[in-house]
């Protein structure tokens, strides 16, 4: 088991080295360029998001093509998270209830980022401490790699014991806001109130 002392650590260190991504991350997306730090494509757009196919919380195959017609907020976690990823889905789910009516416009989708543990099963019984319209979404290594690969993900594995038995996830905390053909719109960082983020949400619709 992960000792206290352990935890800290890990966390505050996390804490560090993601603040200076998010800060990285804003600054490529504001000057035209991807969260790789590849260039966008001509349009302008950061080359976020792309086709993907999942396995959802009720076991059932799905693809980016499945979610299409509606704006997509897009959140990258595992549920073994001690803090970031929960508190994140209930910023994310106090929005959608402040959103009312207008929530059903949104899919949120829920994206693993550790398959190992993180089944369907698992994930259907994590997700119902929130907002009952998050869909989970996991599957195989591969399908959950290519997803992360897609909307320029960064995660990566963190033994916390030497035997490498115990691990954690040291990853990125944006949340993606994808328009009904599925293509990047904006990006919102960890930390944005419930107020805030649903005062951006609404916008789309009455801005």
């Amino acid at each position: 088991p992960i000792e206290p002392m352990s935890n800290r650590l890990i966390l505050t260190a996390s804490i560090a080295c993601l603040a200076g991504l998010a800060l990285g991350a804003a600054y490529l997306v504001s000057t035209g360029r991807s969260l790789s730090g590849l260039p966008t494509a001509t349009t302008g757009r950061a080359l976020i998001g792309g086709p993907f196919e999942l396995v959802d919380q009720n076991n059932k195959t799905v693809t980016d093509a499945d979610f299409r017609g509606k704006h997509m907020l897009v959140y990258f976690g595992f549920t073994h998270c001690p803090d970031f990823c929960p508190a994140g889905l209930q910023v994310i789910s106090e929005a959608l209830e402040q959103l009312g009516p207008m929530a059903a416009r949104y899919q949120t989708l829920f994206v693993t980022i550790d398959p190992e543990r993180d089944t369907p099963e698992v994930l259907k019984i994590y997700l119902d401490s929130f907002h009952a319209s998050i869909h989970g979404l996991s599957g195989s290594a591969e399908q959950v790699a290519g997803a992360i690969r897609a909307y320029r993900v960064y995660a990566r594995t963190a033994y916390t014991d030497e035997e490498k038995v115990d691990y954690t996830m040291d990853h990125s905390l944006f949340l993606y806001l994808m328009g009904p053909d599925g293509a990047y719109v904006r990006h919102f960082n960890h930390g944005i109130t419930p107020e805030k983020l649903a005062a951006a949400l609404k916008e789309k619709f009455t801005g």
